[in-house]
């Protein structure tokens, strides 16, 4: 952890990233004089998954053990787009990037955390609109250009509970939040955002059949982070996101491990 962070610091003094984003940031972390959120779900074969086929559950399998082979070794299967992941530009739209192609400097950036956890609890298929991003800055300023916007919606909730994560109702349609098309295009041409993320299967919500959403971030050449774990334990801002996906050449996306670093501020003085 210490040579990544190392490397992690030299990226960061040759790429400027936008507000909030210091090289000091991950000197705290090594001190220890910073707290470090890992917004990762452990993989394995119950982890959620996109419920259509070909899709498929997670596999893992121990292929040498110490009392036989004297080393412990396994492997796995599992689709790309299964726990916490990142699905790339390629994703939706045709020639674009591939998650191998995404450049460090875009994986890297300020954390901006949406709650609308309340309205959710009203409505499983409320999707977030430009006006609650006006009024999210309202309360907290301007979202900075490269930011990273996340949507705690509540949902994790439901993350060991596969049939109520997926929502199906008797016709056969899912319902959990999401973004809507307006929010990312605002997100995309106001903030010049790097990237959403959520916490639940989609950046659309769950009765979406057109994925206008990922189609519009995908388009911009911008990823999406899905199934995002410990939303709740974030700020509203003030932390800095670190996204690291699986390297799959031509992949349209993947697992990855997402930090979020939080300088050690007492719990009062963190912004709301």
């Amino acid at each position: 952890m210490k040579m990544f962070l190392q490397m992690l610091m030299v990226g960061i003094a040759l790429f400027p990233f936008g507000q909030g984003l210091r090289a000091g940031v991950l000197e705290d972390v090594m001190k220890g004089k910073a707290t470090v959120i890992d917004m990762t779900y452990p993989l394995n074969e119950k982890n959620a998954y996109w419920p259509v086929w070909p899709y498929t559950p997670f596999k893992y399998e121990v292929i040498a053990n110490f009392k036989k082979d004297r080393v412990f070794s396994g492997k796995y299967s599992t689709p790309e787009h299964l726990g916490t992941h990142l699905d790339a530009p390629n994703h939706f739209e045709e020639g674009l990037p591939s998650v191998d192609q995404i450049p460090f400097e875009e994986l890297i950036g300020p954390a901006v955390v949406i709650d609308v956890t309340d309205k959710v609890e009203r409505d499983a298929d409320y999707i977030l609109s430009p006006s609650d991003i006006l009024l999210w800055e309202k309360d907290n300023g301007q979202i900075p250009e490269g930011a990273i916007v996340l949507l705690n919606t509540g949902w994790s909730k439901r993350w060991h509970d596969y049939d109520g994560y997926k929502n199906f109702d008797k016709k056969g349609s899912m319902h959990f939040p999401g973004y809507s098309k307006g929010a990312a295009h605002f997100l995309i041409t106001k903030r010049n955002i790097k990237g959403i993320g959520i916490d639940t299967l989609s950046g659309d919500c769950g009765t979406s059949t057109d994925f206008q959403v990922h189609h519009t971030i995908n388009a911009a050449g911008k990823f999406i982070v899905e199934n995002v774990a410990n939303l709740d334990k974030l700020p509203s801002k003030g932390a800095t996101l670190i996204i690291a996906p699986i390297k799959i050449e031509g992949g349209s996306g993947g697992q990855c491990r997402i930090w979020a670093i939080l300088p050690e501020l007492p719990p009062t003085t963190y912004p709301k």
